[in-house]
């Protein structure tokens, strides 16, 4: 009888232990699980953001390379040939250097996108040393780095504008609650953090990109209402395209375009890839005072250039 009982006892000592091993089993596999899930939702995630950043910069790269095809067309419609090529105003002695003979003023404004970023200090060393004064549209940037960036534009009298805070294009332009959210948000830190406040913004890719999922009059007419100017440009460097141009075509690209108007607004970036365009910079500079125009930041003077003129907008 006894050994029954001792029996009875060790099989249920050994069922209660393959119980408690199957409910480890179990609860090591739902662990597992669930850790693998987690960790393959941030993986996809990461990819999610990384390719929603990529696409960004490539609809930037789409509406600058358009920008280059206009200039490239106007250029060919006026030759009468019908050669794209035109003649270096550099080099040759063309229309820049005529008018500048004629005693016509040209003004010719470089503009800065997407900084701050360490490209930016190396550009603004440029500045200081050429003793010359530009414009910087700028994304939110929380660092103390970036801080200190938007603080030196605006001591060493350069024009700080409004690019974006997130500059992610299927936010800031999903409505024009959110885009007035955001530039409300990059206005108020930039006023927190510089003591100015700014006045101007230029839209990414341009008030006549073709990534808003919102009319663009609608943007347009808010900061028409807010006393906001926005500007575009009719000169662009190329250093936003998907084609990597050297220093040299970079200077060029500028080089070629200014000699067409009296007010030239220049498209170029520091965002932290644009190391080319630091070294474009001083030798853009150099050929651009050479010819005696005027080097000037943005301001309320400025005669904006506008893809969409904010006055045909009601």
């Amino acid at each position: 009888m006894e050994d029954n009982t001792t029996s009875g006892l060790r099989e249920q000592q050994l069922r209660r232990k393959r119980i408690r091993k199957m409910k480890s089993t179990i609860i090591a596999g739902v662990v597992i699980w669930i850790l693998g899930t987690s960790i393959l939702s941030l993986s996809l995630l990461v990819k999610l953001l990384h390719l929603e950043s990529r696409m960004e910069e490539l609809a930037e790269s789409v509406i600058s390379v358009e920008q280059v095809v206009e200039n490239v067309n106007e250029k060919s419609a006026a030759s009468p040939d019908g050669n794209a090529k035109t003649a270096d105003p550099v080099k040759n002695g063309t229309i820049l250097e005529n008018a500048l003979e004629e005693g016509e003023s040209r003004k010719v404004y470089l503009t800065f996108d997407d900084g701050p970023s360490e490209n930016t200090a190396k550009i603004l060393d440029i500045l200081k040393e050429k003793n010359v004064k530009a414009t910087f549209f700028v994304i939110g940037q929380e660092d103390e780095e970036s801080k200190e960036m938007y603080q030196r534009i605006v001591a060493e009298g350069h024009t700080l504008g409004m690019h974006s805070f997130s500059h992610k294009y299927s936010v800031i332009y999903q409505s024009l609650e959110a885009f007035s959210e955001d530039m409300a948000h990059l206005q108020s830190y930039l006023s927190e953090v510089t003591g100015v406040t700014p006045e101007i913004l230029r839209f990414p890719g341009g008030s006549s990109n073709q990534v808003s999922n919102t009319d663009m009059r609608e943007f347009i007419r808010f900061l028409n209402e807010k006393g906001i100017t926005y500007y575009d440009w009719n000169v662009a460097s190329g250093d936003a395209t998907s084609q990597a141009y050297t220093p040299d075509e970079l200077v060029q690209n500028v080089m070629n375009d200014v000699g067409r108007y009296e007010t030239s607004i220049v498209l170029m970036h520091d965002a932290s890839n644009k190391s080319g365009t630091v070294e474009a910079l001083p030798v853009m500079i150099d050929k651009l005072q050479e010819l005696g125009v005027e080097l000037l930041p943005i301001d309320e003077n400025t005669t904006p250039i506008q893809q969409i003129p904010a006055d045909s907008v009601q």
